[in-house]
């Protein structure tokens, strides 16, 4: 093996042990994930800059697809490729399927376990800190301007009164609009590059195909990849929007829908994976759990993984426009309303149930910006303080 060969294989590897770690302890759901990886691979290891994450998210805002490991998966490929875009997606993934599998097969057990709600409720107010500081950074960030602040604060507001699950994405398009027809105003600079995508126009056509031949298959594990491929396929604004599609297309019993939404809220690591509680729900008498669990998973996630590789492709063509670079410094802001919003609700209304909450998110938050400890220092200490309050 050459000296590149080794470097690059050390990569995949780096991204891949990261990944795994994050995806043992990122609880919060989609946003919550976003503070994770902000924190991790972009102040700490510092892998991308901030504005290429937040073209990166905002990409993931607008292409359908679980938000969260959108971004991962970027992120992996910007470090290491394709094998490092996958090994992103595996490891990240991997702990929540299994736990979720486990929890379809062996029913509730740890419910209602005074020790083990507390440290989740923990890790819930740790989700809310590393929102917050995300929210913080990329607010100095993108929101110099009192037209960006202004922006900001209204995608926040829009999306918080709006009753519908499409707000982030009408936010995104009147971003887009404020960008192109304000130039002039807003005096964009040439945004940072994001990574070349070889083959993009494969991922694509790939993704397009498996859409279209999903409706002829029917039975058996291929007709439960073509229900979990439709609603991965269709759904816009990350994990919490996969509910109504899965019962839309996918035939299982209300009860299990609704279990594997709240089980996949309470494990860490993306919520797509209520896919793997569906998929070895629905497994046959004599079908293999795991086999099932890991079709519906592949298939729930693979459309948005490959619509965000070619996506990206044809953002970094149209990367060299004045009006487009309007555009991305609009999305930017708009991508800081979102996070507003979501630290609001259902972060903050979730997980912020009294004042001592707040004050533990307070000093949490302190500590981060000022000291900046390791997020697995930050996530070890929540632990310890959600078993101290168990007592």
């Amino acid at each position: 093996m050459t000296d590149k060969n080794l470097s690059y294989f050390k990569r995949v590897v780096e991204v891949f042990v990261s990944f795994l770690l994050l995806g043992f302890t990122s609880f919060g759901g989609p946003t919550a994930h976003l503070g994770y990886f902000n924190q991790t691979f972009i102040k700490r290891k510092q892998w991308a800059s901030e504005t290429q994450y937040a073209q990166w998210v905002a990409l993931s805002q607008i292409v359908p697809g679980p938000g969260s490991s959108q971004v991962g998966f970027a992120l992996g490929y910007h470090r290491a490729g394709l094998l490092g875009a996958i090994a992103a997606f595996i490891a990240f993934t991997l702990p929540s399927f299994v736990v979720m599998v486990l929890l379809a097969q062996f029913g509730n057990h740890w419910q209602g376990n005074v020790f083990f709600d507390s440290v989740v409720h923990a890790l819930k107010l740790l989700a809310v800190v590393v929102v917050a500081d995300a929210c913080i950074s990329m607010w100095r960030s993108f929101c110099q301007s009192k037209i960006m602040a202004g922006l900001a604060l209204f995608s926040a507001a829009f999306i918080i009164l709006s009753p519908s699950g499409f707000a982030s994405l009408a936010v995104l398009l009147i971003a887009v609009l404020l960008g192109f027809l304000a130039t002039s105003s807003i005096v964009p600079t040439a945004s940072e590059s994001l990574p070349k995508i070889r083959f993009a126009w494969c991922f694509f056509a790939v993704a397009v195909v498996g859409f279209i031949v999903s409706f002829f298959l029917d039975s058996g594990l291929s007709g439960l990849f073509a229900g979990f491929y439709h609603a991965g396929a269709l759904v816009f604004g990350g994990g919490h929007v996969v509910l109504p599609m899965l019962s839309t297309f996918v035939p299982t019993p209300e009860s299990d829908l609704l279990l594997g939404y709240a089980a996949a809220q309470a494990v860490p690591g993306p919520m797509f994976t209520m896919a793997s509680f569906l998929g070895a729900s629905v497994t046959p008498e004599g079908g293999n759990v795991w086999l099932w669990a890991g079709v519906a998973t592949l298939a729930v996630f693979s459309s948005g993984l490959l619509l965000m590789l070619s996506a990206q492709a044809a953002w970094q063509r149209l990367s060299h426009h004045v009006r487009f670079r309007s555009a991305v410094a609009s999305l930017n802001a708009a991508v800081v309303g979102i996070l507003l919003a979501a630290l609001y609700y259902p972060i903050g209304t979730s997980s912020l149930l009294g004042w001592v909450d707040v004050i533990i998110v307070g000093l949490g938050l302190a500590w981060l910006i000022y000291k900046r400890p390791s997020i697995f220092v930050l996530i070890m200490v929540f632990i310890v303080v959600g078993l101290v309050r168990s007592y």
